[in-house]
């Protein structure tokens, strides 16, 4: 059964991914990242290789040659998604597939809306 986990109230989605990532890089699991929205998944990317000065986070896009050997991929679907442990959600629709994860974790803004669809995904 997949573990379900909601992190509330970011206060910037897309930083706190990062620090996220960076925490369940360093044990050893390897993360799918998903959003519909393309430009945020870019947006993304480039946080990750300025995020730290000190630590590298090896990622790539989930239709780069070497996705299914980096621990960190980002994607706008689950397709591919089978040999990863956590799945990190920064949208706003639950996708199908999800529960092929060992941990699934939902990153929910403070933005009402954002809020009001985690309500509706974890009812």
């Amino acid at each position: 059964m997949t573990r379900i986990d909601f992190h509330f109230n970011t206060p910037e989605k897309l930083a706190y991914s990062c620090r996220l990532i960076r925490k369940a890089y360093r044990t050893k699991n390897r993360l799918w990242v998903y959003s519909i929205d393309e430009g945020q998944l870019l947006q993304l990317d480039r946080m990750l290789w300025r995020f730290s000065a000190t630590d590298f986070i090896p990622h790539v896009m989930h239709d780069h040659p070497l996705a299914s050997k980096t621990a960190v991929v980002l994607s706008n679907s689950l397709q591919g998604s089978e040999r990863f442990t956590i799945g990190i959600h920064l949208g706003t629709e639950l996708p199908q597939g999800f529960s092929s994860f060992e941990r699934w974790i939902e990153i929910v803004g403070r933005d009402d809306n954002d809020r009001q669809l985690a309500r509706k995904r974890y009812a």
